[in-house]
C-alpha cells in the first residue's frame, strides 16, 4: 500500500522512524557503556535519509550487479516485480552507495570469496 502512494509512506515513516532512531541510540549507549569500541548497525535507509554522518565508518554490503539483486528479493516470498520496482525507486543506486562507503562487501560471488 504504502509502496504506491508517497503520502502514505511519508505517514508510516513519520511514525516509525523516531522509534527505531531512539532504539539504535539505546543500543549505541549500551555499546559506550560496556566499553564497546565497535558496533555494526543495519540500516536499509541510511543514505536517503541521512543517517551517514552519525558513523565513524559505512560498510556498503552489495551483489554488484542488478541481475543478482533483483534474483534474490524476488526469491523471497510474496516479492514481486511491481513490489521490487518500487522499493528500488526510492533506493540511492547501488554505484552510489558504493562511492559513498568507506568498505564495500561484494556479495555477487560464493560466500568464500565474499
Amino acid at each position: 500500500i504504502v509502496l504506491k502512494d508517497d503520502a502514505k509512506m511519508a505517514a508510516l515513516e513519520a511514525a516509525i522512524h523516531p522509534l527505531v532512531e531512539r532504539a539504535r541510540e539505546e543500543f549505541k549507549r549500551a555499546r559506550e557503556d560496556a566499553g564497546d569500541v565497535v558496533a555494526a548497525f543495519d540500516i536499509p535507509l541510511l543514505f536517503e535519509k541521512g543517517y551517514e554522518s552519525a558513523f565513524d565508518a559505512i560498510c556498503v554490503v552489495s551483489a554488484g550487479s542488478e541481475d543478482i539483486q533483483r534474483a534474490r528479493v524476488l526469491a523471497r516470498p510474496g516479492m514481486t516485480e511491481e513490489k521490487f520496482k518500487a522499493i528500488v525507486a526510492r533506493q540511492t543506486p547501488d554505484a552510489e552507495k558504493r562511492a559513498r562507503a568507506t568498505y564495500v562487501v561484494e556479495t555477487g560471488c560464493s560466500m568464500e570469496d565474499t
